[in-house]
């Protein structure tokens, strides 16, 4: 894996693209760093929230990044990032106020404490297909009934729309490379 990948702790370059408006030319519309978003209900690393748009994506652009409020997209969007889980040990703090730590989880990852299970910490369900690959450490991708696969760098997983929770059996930080594009969920 390339360095730098390993737990993903601190800040990730993003270079973005783009064609300049009146030459039609490619650029580099920009170079810059962007910070973990570190979460006191989930210890360890945290999120990188790379690129994303609620809408589908449409060329020519000049690589302004789009607005995107929510952490799961509509049907049509699409997310773009990374995320780190610390070892399950690790564990939340004892003296943690869970009201003020789902607070900052709506304030900082708006939309993701909509999906959680309160029942079933860690599980959720998202209007999405997800596609991701593990990038450093190694991660138990559990479904329903308690259904697992372990994953390791390099394995990668198509999750469609299914109920799911990530576990971090392992001693060492594990991060996950990951692309969401919104989905319409029918009635079955």
């Amino acid at each position: 894996m390339a360095k730098g990948i390993e737990g993903v702790g601190g800040p990730v370059r993003l270079v973005v693209t783009g064609q300049d408006p009146k030459t039609g030319k490619s650029v580099f519309a920009s170079d810059s760093k962007v910070d973990p978003i570190v979460l006191s209900l989930v210890p360890g690393p945290g999120f990188h929230r790379l690129w994303g748009s609620d809408e589908p994506p449409t060329l020519p652009t000049d690589g302004t990044q789009p607005s995107t409020p929510r952490y799961f997209p509509g049907p049509g969007g699409y997310r773009f990032g990374f995320f780190s889980l610390a070892p399950d040990e690790t564990g939340i703090p004892a003296d943690l106020d869970i009201g003020a730590a789902f607070a900052e989880l709506q304030e900082k990852l708006p939309g993701m404490s909509d999906v959680m299970e309160p029942d079933a910490p860690g599980m959720h369900t998202t209007d999405t297909v997800d596609f991701e690959v593990v990038l450093s450490g190694e991660v138990w991708l559990e479904l329903d009934d308690g259904a697992e696969v372990h994953l390791q760098p390099g394995d990668c997983v198509v999750q469609n729309g299914t109920r799911h929770a990530w576990h971090n059996k392992s001693k060492e930080p594990v991060t996950l490379f990951v692309a969401l594009l919104g989905a319409e969920r029918k009635p079955s």
